[in-house]
């Protein structure tokens, strides 16, 4: 495949064969991988007593299993392609370091994402794999909306938030893909700058 070409491939990231199928594929059009970017995600909000076993198995499922098979399967082809290496980056969210209300199962995966993170780095230094995380905040897509309307707060007020241009997060993660793999950014974190994420609770 030319320089400059993409190719969309349908993938349901709760299954692990579809995932060894994707990443076969991207071998075989594009003849190695460069970067990973473990983007996917979903939350199950709502009261922690309420929330259903089914609910909590698919967020685990698709935020934090996916993201580990993903990167098994970016990690056989990095060590094995000449030049070595690559990079991997994960969106932690900043709700892998402070959690929103009755958001138990989408915080307690994007906490495991930083422990998958740091153990990325580590385990990758030795083939060249750099890791990564950026941790996101109200970047205004389908998923903030609810924010401009208003959202609860850690005190029981409901308060609109501000939101931000997902195009600088677009071009964060750019940032970070572009250094060389002697250099790595380990943690960034992205946000509106008046959103309540410092401080909240």
């Amino acid at each position: 495949m030319a320089a400059g070409q993409a190719e969309a491939v349908p993938t349901d990231l709760r299954d692990p064969a579809a995932i060894a199928a994707l990443f076969r594929r991207a071998g075989e059009a594009f003849g190695r991988l460069d970067l990973l970017f473990n983007n996917a995600g979903i939350s199950a909000p709502g009261l922690l007593e309420d929330i259903s076993l089914e609910q909590w198995k698919s967020v685990v499922d698709t935020n934090l299993t996916a993201a580990f098979l993903c990167t098994q399967e970016a990690f056989k082809i990095m060590k094995a392609q000449t030049p070595r290496g690559g990079r991997i980056i994960n969106n932690g969210s900043v709700s892998a370091y402070t959690p929103r209300p009755n958001s138990a199962p989408y915080t307690a995966t994007k906490h495991a994402i930083t422990g998958l993170t740091k153990s990325t780095s580590l385990d990758g230094r030795k083939y060249d794999i750099a890791c990564g995380q950026i941790d996101i905040g109200n970047a205004m897509t389908d998923m903030a909306i609810p924010m401009t309307r208003g959202v609860p707060q850690a005190n029981g007020e409901i308060a609109v938030e501000p939101v931000m241009d997902p195009e600088h997060v677009a071009n964060a993660v750019l940032n970070m893909a572009s250094l060389p793999l002697d250099t790595n950014v380990l943690f960034m974190t992205i946000m509106a700058t008046k959103m309540p994420y410092v401080g909240r609770g």
